[in-house]
C-alpha cells in the first residue's frame, strides 16, 4: 500500500485529505507544518511514496519545504503534490521550479485530488526506486 504524507497547519484540512487517501487505500501519516514534515522525514528509515504540502504554513511555509526535500538525497526522488489556496499561474509555476509533480487548488473534488496522487505515485515510481 502507497503511502502519503500529509503536511497542512489546518487540522481539518489534513483529517479531509487523509481521509480520502485512506478510503482509496493509502498509508497516511500527517506534519503540522513544513519544519514537522522535514523532522519526521529526518528520522525516518523508510521514506513515504508521495508528500502533499500546503504552501502557506507557518515555521517552514510548503516552497521552502520542497526545496529542502528536493535538496536531500534521501527525499529528492518523493512523489510531491502541492494542495493550496494558492492558485494564482505564478503561483503555480513557483511551485514547478521547486519541484513540484503536480499542483491541486483548495477547494478540491475529493476525486481529483485521489487521481492527482495515484497518477503522481505512477509517475514517479523510477525515481524512487531509482534515485
Amino acid at each position: 500500500m502507497p503511502s502519503v504524507l500529509v503536511v497542512d497547519d489546518t487540522a481539518s484540512i489534513r483529517f479531509l485529505i487523509r481521509t480520502n487517501l485512506q478510503l482509496a487505500g493509502f498509508d497516511v501519516d500527517e506534519a503540522v507544518d513544513g519544519a514537522d514534515c522535514l523532522q519526521i522525514l529526518a528520522h525516518r528509515d523508510v521514506m513515504p511514496d508521495l508528500i502533499t504540502v500546503d504552501v502557506m504554513m507557518p515555521r517552514l511555509d510548503g516552497m521552502a519545504t520542497v526545496t529542502a526535500i528536493r535538496a536531500d538525497e534521501r527525499t529528492r526522488g518523493i512523489g510531491i503534490v502541492m494542495v493550496t489556496t494558492q492558485g494564482h499561474p505564478a503561483d503555480i509555476q513557483r511551485a514547478k521550479q521547486a519541484g513540484v509533480d503536480a499542483y491541486v487548488t483548495k477547494p478540491f473534488d475529493p476525486d481529483f485530488l485521489v487521481e492527482t496522487v495515484s497518477e503522481v505515485l505512477e509517475r514517479t515510481k523510477d525515481r524512487r526506486e531509482n534515485p
